[in-house]
């Protein structure tokens, strides 16, 4: 009896590369990997890479994604109802430098290309618009109005600083980190309208 060819999973190949990448991305940056590593990582020949993703650079703006989706999931379990008080902005705070830490490499390789690469920074774009949107309904769940100028001057900070304080700027500066998630859980205080 012939045996049946094993069923193809698209979804979970395209899922093990996308986790592939990010690892890659992550840890050697855009620039030090290609396709067929990427593709060798998740565990297939190199050209299956080609059939779930045109290019190196369309599965990194999938991680980008990807990337946004888990710190606004960060964000959003410190600020989620049942968790309230006055700790918020240093909850806050606390999270996203620890997700700008996890994924410094990928972080640097981002900042690079969106300054040379038009779809990167069409993509960075899209992504900026998608977190003032999430985050200005999440204020207005919260029964907090913000001008869209207002957060994003926020999220701006944010990201900054934690890059900042994540590739090692603010120490080498002699600036605590303390200090910086001080000023940082003060920004979101005053953005969600709370003290501390």
């Amino acid at each position: 009896m012939k045996k049946k060819p094993a069923a193809r999973a698209p979804d979970q190949t395209r899922g093990k590369l996308i986790a592939a990448a990010a690892r890659l991305f992550n840890s050697v940056g855009y620039f030090g990997t290609d396709s067929n590593r990427i593709a060798r990582e998740a565990g297939y020949a190199p050209g299956t890479f080609y059939l779930h993703f045109p290019d190196k650079l369309a599965i990194f703006l999938e991680v980008y994604g990807r990337w946004v989706d888990l710190e606004w999931q960060a964000i959003a379990t410190v600020l989620a109802p049942d968790r309230p008080g006055r700790s918020e902005g240093g909850r806050v705070a606390r999270a996203v430098l620890r997700h700008h830490r996890q994924w410094r490499m990928f972080r640097a390789s981002l900042r690079a290309l969106t300054v040379t690469d038009e779809r990167v920074h069409q993509a960075r774009v899209a992504q900026r618009k998608r977190q003032i949107a999430q985050t200005t309904d999440l204020l207005r769940s919260r029964g907090v109005r913000r001008t869209p100028a207002r957060v994003y001057a926020s999220l701006l900070l944010f990201e900054i600083l934690c890059d900042a304080v994540a590739d090692g700027d603010a120490a080498s500066l002699g600036i605590k980190e303390r200090d910086v998630l001080a000023h940082l859980a003060a920004d979101v205080a005053a953005l969600i309208g709370r003290r501390g």
